[in-house]
């Protein structure tokens, strides 16, 4: 339980030295933290909320970390098989679609304790015929990885949203829904996205951030998550944009949801210079050991007629810095 609580106590002492903003947004913010933590495909979330995406047979190893005591998993979906006592092996089922694994541990007593892992079982890639899935056009992914890195490799499927799961929460403060791809708003579910666990844990950091600096906000508006490369060939973009490998997302700040970034650096304006504000804090965050794991790329960029001021980050792994 100590060893969870340094990342946040850390995060807190981050922003000690950065002017607060407003109010007592630390005081209603809630991280949704449990009393232990849970491990899988090389991401560690402390959260109550999580996701994995897994193809269709494929296993998946969770290690959970706390306190001494017993521990379990509750499924009714694929197979589920413990290895030790804080260790299980998941098998996914055969058919897509979206499943819920409960984790409990040692002395938790009220259900918001748990760790919910919500596993998104993926549509092959296989299934994509002549760049169309189910009606959705995805596009053609390039042929080979930029430089030879494998994290620019086709993804092996695709998560498909539909009315029934578009609410499921991948964070606790974050749905799959906002990941969509903007290509077609008015295009009827479902829908397919690609989406890397290691994305919204940093959003949720973010978020944490930017709640201690004062802004009480419960999200943070995804501008641009996915993107087809049918889509991101048609918008311009680069070749090899994170976004299509669901590492990216373009965010703001926007408390009262009324698709305006705030103004963050209080100088009655809103222009690029509170995207500078909140590329600056993130800058902050990510010279935090305990943050380092979400090194990525991150940009900051004017309003247009289309949108906010906004910033660009990503978990490719690796820092690059730009501005747009």
């Amino acid at each position: 339980m100590m060893a969870l609580r340094v990342v946040f106590i850390v995060a807190c002492a981050c922003v000690s030295g950065v002017p607060r903003l407003s109010g007592d947004a630390l005081e209603t913010f809630e991280p949704r933290v449990a009393g232990f933590s849970v491990s899988f495909h090389g991401e560690t979330t402390p959260y109550r909320d999580a996701f994995v995406a897994v193809m269709p047979r494929d296993p998946v190893i969770f290690d959970l970390a706390g306190p001494a005591g017993d521990y379990a998993l509750e499924t009714g979906h694929g197979t589920a098989v413990q290895q030790s006592k804080r260790q299980w092996r998941w098998t996914a089922p055969e058919r897509p679609g979206t499943y819920e694994l409960k984790f409990t541990g040692p002395g938790l007593k009220e259900a918001h304790d748990e760790v919910v892992v919500h596993a998104f079982v993926m549509v092959p890639a296989t299934e994509v015929k002549n760049g169309v899935l189910n009606g959705y056009r995805i596009g053609e992914y390039p042929s080979t990885p930029l430089r030879g890195n494998p994290i620019y490799l086709p993804p092996p499927g695709f998560i498909e949203v539909t009315k029934e799961n578009q609410e499921t929460k991948v964070s606790p403060h974050f749905t799959v829904k906002q990941f969509l791809c903007k290509e077609d708003t008015t295009r009827a579910l479902p829908k397919y996205i690609v989406l890397k666990e290691r994305l919204p844990l940093k959003l949720e950091a973010v978020l944490q951030r930017v709640n201690e600096l004062g802004v009480n906000v419960d999200t943070l508006n995804v501008m641009s998550a996915y993107r087809t490369p049918y889509y991101n060939h048609a918008i311009g973009d680069v070749k090899y944009s994170m976004h299509q490998w669901g590492s990216a997302a373009d965010v703001y700040v926007d408390p009262d949801k009324k698709n305006r970034m705030e103004d963050l650096n209080r100088d009655k304006r809103v222009d690029i210079d509170d995207a500078k504000f909140l590329y600056d804090d993130i800058e902050r965050m990510l010279a935090v050991k305990e943050f380092k794991k979400f090194e990525g790329g991150m940009g900051y960029y004017p309003a247009t007629s289309a949108h906010p001021p906004f910033v660009h980050v990503d978990v490719r792994g690796t820092a690059a810095r730009w501005k747009g």
